[in-house]
C-alpha cells in the first residue's frame, strides 16, 4: 500500500503589534526552499528484518503461526475464536493478497489442562512439541512393553493391541481418533468426509467411507466392536473396560 503525499501548503501570517508599523507580506523565492522547510524530513525506516536462512535445496512457501486461547479466554476479551480467524485472514489478505490462508482449530476434552499454545503445537504435530513430549514419554512410560488390551496412543498416532502395533494406515487411525475424541457421539458418514478429507481431495462416497470403516474393524481384530454402527445414521466410539486411551492434551485439530 503507498501513500501519495501532496505539496504541503504554507500560509505565512504575522501577528499585529501596537504602535508598529503595518507588516510587510513576506515575498517568496523560492518554492523549494519553502517546502524544505514546512517538510521535515521523514524518519528512516528501520530496516526489514532478515528472514532466516533455510537448507540448501530447500524453499520457504509460508509459516505457521500457533496462537493458544481457548473459548472462555476468547469471551474474557470481548471476542470468539471465530473472529480472531476472521481478523487474521483479512489482516493477511490486506498485506499479500496473493498469500492463502487455511485454519485449524485444535479440540482438547474437556480439563485436558496443558497450555493452549502447547495442546496446538501437539495437534498440528510440531516436530519440537512432539520430540518433547516423546522424552518425557520415554522417561516415564514402560508400561506399553506388555499390556493387555487396547491402547490407542493419540500422541504417538499408534494403536496397540495386547501389545501388538494394530498397523493402522494414516486413515485409519484418522477415522478411529476422530470418533475416540468424540467419544458417545454418533458421527454420520457425511460429517466424517468432510472433516477427515481436504476440499481439494476427491471426495468419497458414503460407501467409501463404510469400507475405510470395515478394515480399521479388521485390523482391530476381537476388539473391532469399540467401532459400533448406528443403523442408518453413522458410527459411534464405545469405550470397553480394557481399552486404554492415551491423549494428554493431544487433540486432533478440526477445521475451522
Amino acid at each position: 500500500m503507498s501513500l501519495a503525499l501532496a505539496p504541503a501548503r504554507t500560509t505565512v501570517r504575522t501577528a499585529p503589534s501596537l504602535g508598529a508599523a503595518p507588516a510587510r507580506p513576506i515575498s517568496i523565492t523560492s518554492r523549494t526552499e519553502v517546502e524544505s522547510v514546512a517538510q521535515p524530513a521523514a524518519p528512516a525506516r528501520p530496516a526489514a528484518p532478515r528472514v532466516r536462512a533455510v537448507p540448501e535445496g530447500t524453499e520457504a512457501r509460508g509459516f505457521v503461526l500457533y496462537v493458544g486461547i481457548d473459548e472462555a479466554k476468547a469471551a474474557g476479551d470481548g471476542t470468539t475464536l471465530h473472529r480472531i480467524v476472521e481478523a487474521l485472514r483479512a489482516l493477511t489478505a490486506e498485506l499479500a493478497p496473493s498469500a492463502e490462508t487455511y485454519a485449524a482449530v485444535a479440540l482438547a476434552p474437556e480439563g485436558a489442562g496443558g497450555r493452549d499454545v502447547d495442546v496446538v503445537r501437539l495437534a498440528l504435530q510440531d516436530p519440537a512439541a512432539l520430540a518433547k513430549q516423546r522424552q518425557e514419554q520415554d522417561g516415564r512410560d514402560d508400561t506399553d512393553r506388555h499390556p493387555n488390551g487396547v491402547i490407542i496412543d493419540i500422541s504417538r498416532k499408534r494403536v496397540l493391541l495386547d501389545g501388538d502395533a494394530a498397523g493402522l494406515t494414516y486413515k485409519e487411525f484418522e477415522l478411529l481418533q476422530y470418533l475416540v475424541l468424540r467419544e458417545g457421539r454418533t458421527i454420520d458418514r457425511h460429517e466424517l468426509i468432510e472433516s477427515l478429507w481436504d476440499a481439494d481431495d476427491e471426495a468419497p462416497s458414503e460407501r467409501t467411507i463404510d469400507v475405510h470403516v470395515r478394515r480399521l474393524r479388521s485390523k482391530l481384530a476381537h476388539y473391532q466392536d469399540i467401532v459400533r454402527t448406528v443403523r442408518g445414521v453413522g458410527y459411534r466410539f464405545d469405550r470397553h473396560a480394557d481399552v486404554s486411551i492415551r491423549q494428554a492434551s493431544t487433540p486432533s485439530p478440526d477445521l475451522y
